[in-house]
């Protein structure tokens, strides 16, 4: 009968040390588009109000939004804007430090027919449900002329707008005023030479920009405001590659694409200089002393192993002590 209570107290260690063990950062995974209505996907940003949470929208299509879950890919708010105008060719959003997310209508098929082009702001909606919102609408120029460009990138510490233009010969980066304004046009001017764009999004520290064409990524340090030293970036080969953005807690990316039941796909982010003790885009990078777990994100050499070594240690207890009671 004493083996009885040794088996208790084994079972009893170990669900103790099963729940010390830490459970798995929660990832936001791939996933495929599932609204009918999103057929041309080009823009992505995850939102800062709702972990887990995409904005993305039709390039020709009303002013709305739409805002998608990643673990089931399925609709959760339609939100329209009211206050704009007529959208013309929406290409990119963005969601900056004031909680606002801003949405590039900069597309420009004619590559320079639209002396100006707009971008929307609207707050962030504290609850995901269909609803209409006031957005506020900008007029931009570019320095040297019009252009046709598909990704607005909002800095997530500074506030400030960047545009990278579209060309097949290489396009432009353009950098907006300190802060839009409704009373004038915004003149976003030329501040570095970009490849094929087609979208872009800054980490959430700000510290790093990716921009990515059909066929390839490539990823830039932002140093002093500006393009620093560029790094090769791993994408997927897609059908139409439109869209991406960083995952909110900057470990990843999320890759999108047009077409109806469009994939995202999520790849993880591996910034340059990690193996010197550098960080990444995101909060869980670590170190020089680290090793490379098999998603290519740092784990700690001492981490899992101990909680995952004690764990062990309970289910032998266990084992013994049902042994001794069956004897």
């Amino acid at each position: 009968m004493r083996s009885l209570p040794l088996a208790t107290g084994a079972a009893a260690v170990l669900l103790v040390l099963t729940a010390a063990v830490p459970a798995a950062a929660a990832e936001d995974p791939g996933f495929t588009v599932e609204d009918p209505r999103i057929v041309e996907s080009s823009g992505l940003a995850a939102s800062r109000a709702h972990p887990g949470i995409y904005w993305t929208h039709n390039d020709q299509d009303e002013p709305r939004v739409f805002a998608v879950d990643s673990r089931t890919g399925k609709t959760v708010a339609t939100v329209t804007l009211r206050g704009v105008g007529t959208p013309r060719d929406m290409e990119a959003v963005s969601v900056g430090p004031d909680g606002d997310v801003y949405v590039g209508d900069i597309g420009d098929n004619l590559d320079g027919g639209w002396d100006h082009v707009w971008i929307y702001r609207f707050p962030e909606p504290g609850q995901l449900r269909d609803q209409t919102v006031t957005a506020t609408q900008f007029d931009v120029q570019y320095a040297d002329g019009p252009r046709n460009a598909e990704a607005l990138m909002v800095h997530p510490v500074t506030g400030r707008v960047y545009i990278a233009s579209k060309r097949e010969d290489g396009g432009g980066l353009y950098e907006g005023p300190e802060k839009l304004t409704t009373g004038a046009v915004n003149v976003f001017r030329r501040i570095g030479e970009v490849p094929w764009v087609t979208d872009g999004a800054f980490s959430p520290d700000g510290r790093f920009l990716v921009l990515r064409s059909y066929f390839s990524a490539r990823g830039y340090r932002w140093t002093d405001g500006g393009l620093g030293e560029d790094f090769r970036i791993r994408a997927p080969i897609q059908r139409q590659a439109e869209s991406v953005s960083f995952t909110l807690d900057g470990e990843a990316l999320m890759f999108g694409t047009e077409g109806g039941q469009s994939p995202v796909e999520r790849v993880p982010f591996e910034a340059p200089g990690a193996e010197e003790g550098g960080t990444g885009g995101g909060s869980g990078a670590s170190g020089g002393g680290d090793a490379a777990g098999p998603d290519g994100a740092a784990e700690s050499q001492g981490g899992p192993a101990v909680p995952a070594m004690l764990v062990l240690g309970g289910a032998a207890l266990l084992i013994l002590a049902l042994r001794r009671r069956k004897g």
